[in-house]
């Protein structure tokens, strides 16, 4: 994880923090990201189309830097996280919540939390954004300012800014639905395994929450793939 954050900042990517070393009680140290990150419940800002094509220009970004990342060969990735099938193009981040997403006047500004980047596809992190930001989520599940949001809208949105070529497009919903369900198998596997904070999450109702989305996706799949054609 510092060699990939390390990467970042001799290529000149400005949206992440930097690696300033480990302490004699071998705790990594980082940089500060200044700015707010976008907690729950949302700011208002946050959830604007502004906002919304900020954080797909971003996540492009951070794409762009890091793919001509090499890791070493061995490295320790999550090869237990849920992933999709196919050769992996980049380390992606692969967590891009609100949380992770740092504003400066009230603009998506930076990533952090680099604890789930692993090797994957462009297409999945995208997916992952886009179940946090457009959201693709139960109404019951979302932040009260996202309640009645059109999602399929906020999905064409963000694949624009990304520059998400057609093609791809064409594979969101399906890479949608294989994220759920992988998502889902991972958290259980880590509740099971490692307990701590992944048991909190699955047993406040993080699978549950999985599976309404789930649904919620397929009862609206032609919306939504209407919107992304």
């Amino acid at each position: 994880m510092h060699g990939l954050l390390r990467h970042l900042e001799s290529v000149g990517f400005e949206g992440a923090p930097r690696v300033l070393g480990v302490d004699e009680r071998g705790r990594e140290i980082l940089s500060w990201v200044p700015g707010e990150a976008a907690h729950r419940p949302l700011p208002g800002y946050a959830v604007t189309e502004e906002s919304l094509v900020g954080v797909a220009e971003l996540l492009r970004g951070y794409h762009e830097a890091v793919s001509s990342y090499e890791p070493p060969v061995g490295a320790p990735w999550d090869t237990a996280a849920s992933n999709l099938d196919g050769e992996p193009e980049l380390i992606g981040h692969c967590d891009v919540t609100p949380e992770n997403v740092v504003f400066r006047e009230r603009r998506p500004a930076a990533l952090i939390d680099f604890d789930l980047a692993r090797p994957t596809t462009r297409l999945y992190d995208v997916v992952t954004a886009l179940r946090h930001w457009a959201p693709i989520a139960d109404p019951a599940d979302r932040d009260s300012l996202l309640y009645s949001a059109d999602v399929g809208a906020r999905m064409r949105v963000f694949c624009d800014a990304y520059g998400l070529e057609r093609d791809s497009r064409g594979e969101v919903l399906v890479a949608s639905r294989v994220r759920f369900e992988r998502s889902y198998e991972a958290m259980r596997m880590r509740a099971d395994r490692i307990g701590g904070g992944w048991a909190r999450i699955w047993h406040g109702g993080a699978g549950a929450r999985i599976r309404r989305a789930q649904d919620w996706l397929e009862r609206h799949w032609d919306e939504l793939d209407a919107h992304l054609r």
